[in-house]
């Protein structure tokens, strides 16, 4: 359902090229592979998890709930039809809700 940018598209290629492909594979493949489960339980700051309900990277059933919830003092934060690119097909939504969270 989300409507492709090819501004989006464009810039998110122009990033991956700006790495090496072994470097690029090492990257998705750690954050694909790890369990940060240990790490997030550790966090006792406040964390906002803002997540797009139509992330089709990282799917939001099987990631965002789960992270919210593992932290000790999260708050999840999700958007109806956004992906996973919203914080820059959607900034000045994203900045208003990051600012009223960095105020409370």
């Amino acid at each position: 359902g989300v409507e492709a940018s090819d501004g989006v598209i464009r810039n998110w290629w122009r990033q991956a090229m700006m790495g090496g492909a072994k470097a690029q594979y090492d990257c998705v493949k750690a954050l694909s592979e790890t369990d940060f489960s240990q790490d997030l339980k550790a966090i006792d700051q406040p964390v906002l998890v803002l997540h797009g309900e139509d992330d089709q990277i990282v799917p939001f059933p099987l990631a965002a709930p789960s992270t919210a919830a593992l932290l000790r003092n999260g708050k999840l934060k999700s958007y109806k039809g956004l992906s996973h690119g919203m914080c820059t097909t959607h900034p000045d939504m994203i900045n208003e809700d990051l600012l009223v969270f960095f105020q409370s």
